[in-house]
C-alpha cells in the first residue's frame, strides 16, 4: 500500500553494471566499457545548496519543474490536490481532486500537463497555467510516477514494479516497456519519476535512495544516498522521500518527501566511503 506508514531504509550499493532485459522501446545489454564490460554504476550523495519551506500537510506525489515554476501533485483520498508556484512560497494556484481520486504523477508539456492517479483507472489532462481539468482518459493499471521525454515523443510511467513503462503522450496508450535492473537484478518500487533527457531518475519506495536509470536500456547507471535529509525529531511526523524535479538549466535537483516540511535543492556528488549529506559552505 502506498499510503502505509513505512520506517525509511536506507540502502547503500555498490555495484558493477547491469544487463537490461526489455520489451519494445528499449534495446537490451548494458553500456560497454573497459574490455567489453559493461561500465561501474556510479554511487552518489546529494549536497545540499539550499534549504526551502514545505507544505508538511503536502503528501507529495508528483513533482515537477518547467520554467521557474514548481509543479506539485499530492494524493490521500479526499484531499489530493496539483498546485504550482516558486519554490519554498505558497502556491499561486492550487486545485482540488474530487473523492475518491488519489493525485499521483504529473508531467508537464507546454500548456497542458497530465496527472496521474494511483488505482482510479483514469488520467487527468490539465491547462498548465490553470489546472483546469480539460479531459479524462482510461488508464491501466496503478498510476505512480510519471515523467516527459519530448526527444522521444513518449512518456515514462512507473507502477511500483521494476517496469518503466512508455507511454503515448496524447492517448496515454502503451509504446512498450523496460525492466530496471541492477548488477543483473530487477529494482523493485519504482515510484516518482524525474526525467532528464534519456536519463530517467527514480525514487525506490520506500527508501532513501534514488537510481539514475538509462531509459533506453534499463540499466541502473548511478545510485543516489539520500538518507538524512531531515532530521530525527522531523522524521517522526514525516513520510518517505517522494519528489525529485531537475532545476532547467543548472546540475541541481529538488528533493522532497510526504509530508516533509523543508525541500532541499541539491547537487548529486560522488560519494565517499561513508554517506550522507553535505551542506554547501556559504
Amino acid at each position: 500500500m502506498r499510503v502505509a506508514f513505512v520506517a525509511p531504509v536506507v540502502v547503500l550499493v555498490l555495484a558493477a553494471g547491469a544487463v537490461a532485459s526489455c520489451e519494445a522501446g528499449g534495446a537490451g545489454g548494458g553500456a560497454p566499457g573497459v574490455n567489453g564490460r559493461s561500465a561501474p554504476v556510479e554511487r552518489l550523495r546529494v549536497e545540499v545548496v539550499e534549504t526551502l519551506p514545505h507544505d508538511p500537510g503536502a503528501f507529495t506525489q508528483g513533482l515537477e519543474m518547467a520554467g521557474g515554476t514548481l509543479y506539485e501533485s499530492t494524493g490521500v483520498t479526499g484531499r489530493s490536490a496539483i498546485a504550482w508556484g516558486r519554490p519554498g512560497a505558497p502556491p499561486s494556484r492550487r486545485a482540488k481532486l474530487p473523492a475518491p481520486l488519489f493525485g499521483e504523477g504529473i508531467a508537464v508539456m507546454g500548456p497542458t500537463l497530465w496527472q496521474l492517479t494511483w488505482r482510479d483507472g483514469v488520467a487527468i489532462e490539465r491547462d498548465a497555467r490553470t489546472l483546469a481539468e480539460l479531459r479524462r482518459v482510461p488508464y491501466d493499471g496503478e498510476g505512480w510516477g510519471l515523467c516527459h521525454q519530448p526527444r522521444r515523443e513518449r512518456l515514462v510511467t512507473s507502477d511500483g514494479s521494476s517496469r518503466l513503462v512508455f507511454r503515448d503522450p496524447g492517448t496515454l496508450g502503451r509504446k512498450g516497456s523496460v525492466v530496471v535492473t541492477l548488477d543483473g537484478r530487477p529494482v523493485e518500487r519504482l515510484n516518482e519519476l524525474e526525467c532528464v533527457g534519456d536519463l530517467v531518475y527514480a525514487n525506490v519506495w520506500p527508501t532513501d535512495r534514488i537510481v539514475r536509470i538509462d531509459s533506453a536500456t534499463g540499466r541502473v547507471t548511478g545510485e543516489i544516498a539520500a538518507a538524512g535529509l531531515i532530521g530525527a525529531t522531523e522524521r517522526r511526523r514525516a513520510d518517505v522521500l517522494n519528489g525529485i524535479a531537475a532545476v532547467p538549466g543548472t546540475d541541481q535537483f529538488l528533493l522532497t518527501g510526504k509530508w516533509w516540511p523543508k525541500m532541499f535543492r541539491v547537487r548529486f556528488v560522488p560519494a565517499p566511503l561513508t554517506t550522507g549529506p553535505s551542506r554547501q559552505a556559504p
